[in-house]
C-alpha cells in the first residue's frame, strides 16, 4: 500500500516537469547543437542517450554509447532498463518543477521516452532543419558516417569517466546562456556504429543457444529450442536436450545450461531473458 502510494506521489511530480523535444535524424548535429537549443527553449536538463545532463555535467543516467552492441545501446537510449528507468524518474521527481529536452532520432522516440519515464507531452518539438543549414546538416553526417564521430554535450573529463568507447577530442563551445555558463562537447567514437533499426529474428536466437547449449559438456544433443517473446523488452527459452552420464548430475547440468544460455543470449544481443526452462528429453549410456 506505501509502496503504491510512493508510486502515486512520484508520477504526481514527474507530471510537473515540462517538456520539449529536439529531433533530427542520426548524425545530424543534434547533440554538437543541444545547449543552445536548450538555451533558447530554457531547459534545466537534456536528456542525451540515456544520460541526463545539466549545464555541461552528468547527474544522471548512463550513456547508450557506453553500451558493447547496438540492441543494449537502443534499449538504454529508451530507458528500457529497470534501474536506468527508476533512477531517472526519481531524479526528476526530486527536481521538479522543472524543465528538460529530450534529443531523439524521430518523434517516435520522443514518445516512447516520455511514456517510458511517465513524462507530460512536449510544449514544443524543435526540428534540427529550425537550427541547422542543409550543408551544416550534409557536413555533419559525412562525419558521423565517414569517421563514426559522436559528440556529447558534457565535459571531456566527465566523459573520460563515464563512456566506454575512444575519445576523439574536445571543443570549447562560443557562446554564453543567460547564466554565463560557457558551453564545453566531447567528441567520441563509440565500441560500434548504428544507423537505421535492428530487428532480430526468433530463429537467430534459437540458432545462438542451439550452439550455447551443444557446446555444454555432457549435453549429447540439442533435440529443441523454443524462443518466446514475454514482452516488448524480454523473451523466455525452453531448450529439450539429450544428457549422456558423466561428472555432473542432471539438476547441476540443467542449470549450468540455463546459465550459460540466459548470459550469452544478453551479452550478444541485448535482449532481456526473463526464463531458461531445460528439459533432458533423452538420456543417452
Amino acid at each position: 500500500m506505501e509502496e503504491s502510494k510512493d508510486q502515486n506521489k512520484r508520477e504526481e511530480r514527474l507530471r510537473q516537469v515540462t517538456t520539449y523535444a529536439f529531433v533530427g535524424a542520426a548524425g545530424t548535429g543534434k547533440s554538437q547543437r543541444a545547449q543552445s537549443v536548450a538555451s533558447i527553449v530554457d531547459a534545466d536538463y537534456i536528456i542525451d542517450d540515456g544520460l541526463v545532463i545539466y549545464k555541461g555535467s552528468i547527474v544522471c543516467g548512463k550513456s547508450a554509447k557506453s553500451e558493447r552492441n547496438q540492441i543494449s545501446a537502443i534499449r538504454r537510449a529508451l530507458f528500457e532498463f529497470d534501474d536506468h528507468r527508476d533512477e531517472v524518474m526519481d531524479f526528476f521527481s526530486k527536481a521538479a518543477p522543472c524543465s528538460l529536452m529530450i534529443i531523439a532520432t524521430s518523434d517516435d522516440m520522443v514518445m516512447r521516452i516520455i511514456k517510458k519515464l511517465k513524462l507530460p507531452l512536449p510544449e514544443r518539438v524543435i526540428r534540427i532543419e529550425e537550427i541547422a543549414a542543409p550543408e551544416e546538416i550534409s557536413k555533419a553526417r559525412r562525419e558521423r558516417f565517414t569517421k563514426g564521430k559522436h559528440v556529447i554535450p558534457v565535459s571531456h573529463v566527465l566523459v573520460r569517466k563515464n563512456f566506454a568507447g575512444k575519445l576523439v577530442g574536445q571543443l570549447r563551445v562560443f557562446w554564453k546562456s543567460k547564466d554565463n555558463h560557457e558551453g564545453e562537447k566531447t567528441i567520441v567514437r563509440p565500441p560500434f556504429s548504428f544507423y537505421g533499426e535492428v530487428h532480430i529474428e526468433p530463429e537467430a536466437i534459437e540458432d545462438l543457444v542451439t550452439f550455447i547449449a551443444g557446446r555444454t559438456a555432457q549435453v549429447a544433443k540439442v533435440v529443441e529450442v523454443d524462443v518466446s517473446p514475454e514482452n516488448e523488452e524480454s523473451l523466455s527459452i525452453t531448450i529439450k536436450i539429450a544428457a549422456s552420464l558423466g561428472e555432473k548430475n542432471f539438476v547441476t547440468l540443467a542449470t549450468l545450461v540455463k546459465e550459460r544460455t540466459a548470459v550469452s543470449v544478453r551479452y550478444f544481443t541485448g535482449v532481456n531473458v526473463k526464463n531458461v526452462d531445460v528439459i533432458i528429453t533423452e538420456v543417452l549410456i
